[in-house]
């Protein structure tokens, strides 16, 4: 592995994302851990995060190698067992290859289980305090699953290999998306850019929340 390294007399943030111009990953750490507010993601975590147009992958300080992995037959910490799962935060009424792909290769890489979270609307009559209807529920349960199905099929024929086990998140999509990482090796997400330099809602409560690598894959 050939490895270079280089001093700019620019600010972090301006000269990393001149470096991550023709890169195909950008790779940054984040602090350690606050009781308050979760993880601390720093200034120039964040602007890196909101504005780069490249892959990026968020690293927890004091990360193992141990800690992508299964425990051992004892539950002892192993670099060597099968890795935990691979989670990807999708987008189904609006999915992009970009993000997909990246959890698909990242789960084939592994040769770990990808668990697919993704949001489930509430039948509207929710909001306005009425009585449930168990048939219109399950009717838009089902479309939900078949619009999930539709948008993952090309990617399964593509990857035979990879386990896809779904997780449909109704309420906070966020906090859906912290609990399954809990066990994960790595979490994907994506970032719209015309939404311009920010982080939306999801992606801040997952890069605050969770202990495992984070990929943000910015996408149009």
């Amino acid at each position: 592995m050939e490895i270079t390294s280089e001093q700019v007399p620019q600010p972090p943030v301006t000269a990393l994302l001149a470096a991550a111009g023709d890169a195909d990953l950008l790779v940054i750490g984040s602090r350690g851990l606050s009781g308050v507010t979760g993880f601390l993601v720093g200034s120039v975590g964040l602007g890196l995060l909101a504005q780069t147009e490249r892959p990026a992958v968020l690293v927890r300080f004091g990360a193992r190698a141990e800690d992508e992995h299964q425990p051992d037959a004892d539950g002892r910490p192993s670099a060597a067992t099968r890795f935990r799962d691979v989670v990807l935060g999708l987008d189904h009424e609006h999915p992009d290859d970009a993000v997909i792909a990246f959890a698909f290769e990242a789960a084939a890489r592994r040769a770990a289980r990808l668990r697919v979270v993704h949001g489930a609307s509430l039948p509207p009559y929710f909001a306005y305090g009425l009585a449930t209807d168990p048939a219109l529920g399950g009717e838009l349960a089902r479309q939900e699953e078949s619009a999930v199905e539709a948008v993952l099929a090309p990617w399964r024929e593509k990857f035979p290999g990879v386990e896809v086990v779904e997780q449909a998140a109704v309420g906070n999509a966020g906090g859906h998306l912290v609990d399954a990482a809990a066990d994960a090796s790595l979490v994907v997400v994506g970032r719209r850019i015309p939404l311009g330099p920010r982080i939306g809602p999801v992606t801040h409560a997952v890069l605050h929340h969770t202990t495992a690598p984070v990929a943000v894959i910015p996408h149009h």
